[in-house]
């Protein structure tokens, strides 16, 4: 078998190419819903259906690969992808809203696969070596903050501009790039019992401290960047911005997200995972307030710059802290539990935001997003002192 920095760069690329696919669609697809609905307040329904999808299919997805392995389930989701994909400029070429919709429902289906990528990289990785590789793999979206934009703005002159069918055709071939680079994974065997549901009982483990700490941190991070995200290019476009600064400012988004997992892995190390989770926090929650205070383009860019910043940290951390959960044997239902929930809210949020920001404002949308942000924080700090009493001496 390979070395496990093999693998986890391995893993990293597929990752690269599912949050480029992810930066296409979030730039695009909202804009696209907007075309094809007949009702603009469905505009980000797809996204929110793909959301769905990942949701609903996330437990199936760990069962199956604790059934028959990583590799096996992340070729399924890649398959499934070109599939979604090929609805997806099927439906656009027509102006079909519901064929788009399902396009995105297939999507969704191929990104609950991709979630658990940052597990494999913990499957192969020692000890000392986990959060990094966690970290790593996370940090394979740093391509996706140079092609992503890219693609999403020179696709709309390859087919049709008005509808982006493009962007499409661009999905379509990321998703089989990352199938040909599945063909060259390794990963270890599973241990005795891995394949069959043992350990503690879920409800036994969902009861700790780390658990719920680190659920709620990637639930309400992962859930509150989608829900300002996928309002931004509406919100943007409110205002006349072109759509060349919108996707700018996911550009500057993607980066935020994706370019300090490459050392976030080492300050989680030097620092403490409670320690970044609460930093991640605190730079969500300056995105809340610099998007309250003006709507040029640098107040777009700067928060949509922290709110990427504020998920790395508390979506980084959280993952990490996660693992600090469960047995070997476990990993399957814990990750499934915890990814279920965290889409859960995800889903909600991304049709909420469309919703919102068309029947109310911008304002409003942040303004309900702070308190979450903040509960999160005040329960990091809580455990960290759980932790610091617990200290011997």
């Amino acid at each position: 078998m390979r070395s496990a920095k093999s693998q986890v760069t391995l893993l990293a690329l597929c990752q690269a190419l599912a949050m480029t696919t992810n930066t296409v669609l979030i730039t695009t697809a909202a804009l696209i819903g907007y075309a094809l609905a007949a009702d603009k307040a469905l505009a980000t329904l797809p996204l929110a259906m793909r959301q769905i999808a990942t949701m609903a299919t996330t437990i199936p997805a760990a069962l199956f690969m604790q059934r028959l392995g990583r590799r096996a389930g992340f070729l399924l989701g890649a398959i499934v992808g070109m599939v979604g994909s090929g609805v997806g400029i099927y439906s656009i070429a027509i102006a079909d809203f519901v064929g788009f919709t399902l396009a995105l429902i297939l999507l969704g289906v191929s990104n609950s696969f991709v979630g658990y990528y940052r597990f494999a990289a913990a499957d192969v990785a020692e000890d000392a070596f986990r959060a990094q590789a966690i970290s790593w793999v996370i940090a394979g979206g740093i391509l996706a903050a140079i092609m992503g934009p890219w693609l999403a703005t020179g696709s709309q002159t390859w087919f049709n501009s008005d509808l982006y069918i493009g962007a499409m055709v661009a999905v379509l071939g990321l998703q089989l790039m990352t199938g040909l680079l599945l063909l060259g994974l390794e990963m270890p065997p599973m241990v005795s019992g891995e394949h069959v549901e043992s350990g503690r009982s879920l409800l036994t483990i969902m009861r700790q401290p780390n658990f719920i700490v680190a659920t709620l941190g990637s639930t309400v991070s992962y859930g509150i960047m989608v829900f300002v995200m996928t309002a931004t290019p509406l919100a943007m476009a409110a205002v006349f911005h072109s759509f060349d600064q919108t996707a700018s400012v996911i550009q500057w988004h993607i980066f935020g997200m994706f370019g300090p997992a490459l050392f976030t892995g080492w300050l989680i190390k030097r620092f403490g995972v409670l320690t970044m989770i609460q930093v991640g926090a605190v730079l969500t929650l300056g995105c809340m307030g610099l998007n309250l205070l003006g709507t040029s383009f640098w107040h777009f860019a700067i928060a949509l710059l922290l709110l990427g910043l504020g998920w790395n940290f508390m979506y980084v951390g959280s993952t990490a802290l996660l693992t600090e959960t469960y047995r070997p044997a476990e990993k399957g239902k814990v990750q499934a539990t915890h990814d279920f929930v965290m889409f859960s809210f995800v889903a909600f949020t991304t049709y909420l935001s469309g919703r919102i920001f068309h029947r109310f404002d911008w304002s409003l949308l942040n303004q309900i997003s702070w308190p979450l942000v903040l509960m999160t924080l005040v329960a990091v700090l809580w455990l960290q002192q759980r932790r610091w009493r617990e200290q011997p001496g």
